[in-house]
This record gives structure tokens, C-alpha cells and sequence, in this order.
């Protein structure tokens, strides 16, 4: 099927946020499924590689998204870049 609603909470509303979600559920006819994500916000990556990844300075907060800081370029930008993704 397709995905009808995409909802992205804290995990601290997880509960308010799944009830709603199954109560909604009776709004759409036929047989609907509630699918809790194990990637990080919008971003492709899993929630445990993004904890890994932040602290590694390779990730920089965009909004809702994050910039992938690359490992390739000139070193004095690469290393601005890093100095200020762990600032953040």
C-alpha cells in the first residue's frame, strides 16, 4: 500500500501520538497499519547511526534535515565545517 499519514514526534508523544494514529485509523475504509520508523526524523538514517555519526562530527543540523559534511575537498574548509558541527 501507500502511507497515508507521516508523523514526526518526540519520543516523549510516542504514546499520544500512536493512539491518535489508531483512532484515526477508523476514519479510512479498509484494513490500515501503523508503522513506528526506526530512522532519525526525515533523514535516512537510523537512529543509532545518526547518534553515532553526530559525534563523530560527520552531521550538521539543517532543519528538519541534516547536511552529510563531506570527507573530501580542501582541508581548511573540511576542518571549519567539523570545528563548527561540534559547536552545534
Amino acid at each position: 500500500g501507500q502511507v497515508l499519514v507521516s508523523i514526526r514526534t518526540k519520543d516523549s508523544n510516542k504514546d499520544v501520538v500512536y493512539e491518535a494514529l489508531r483512532r484515526c485509523k477508523y476514519k479510512f475504509a479498509g484494513r490500515q497499519k501503523i508503522i513506528v520508523s526506526d530512522k532519525w526524523g526525515f533523514t535516512k538514517l537510523t537512529r543509532t547511526q545518526y547518534a553515532i555519526d553526530r559525534q563523530a562530527g560527520l552531521l550538521q543540523p539543517d532543519g528538519c534535515y541534516v547536511k552529510y559534511l563531506a570527507e573530501k575537498g580542501p582541508l581548511v574548509k573540511s576542518l571549519l565545517a567539523m570545528e563548527k558541527a561540534q559547536s552545534a
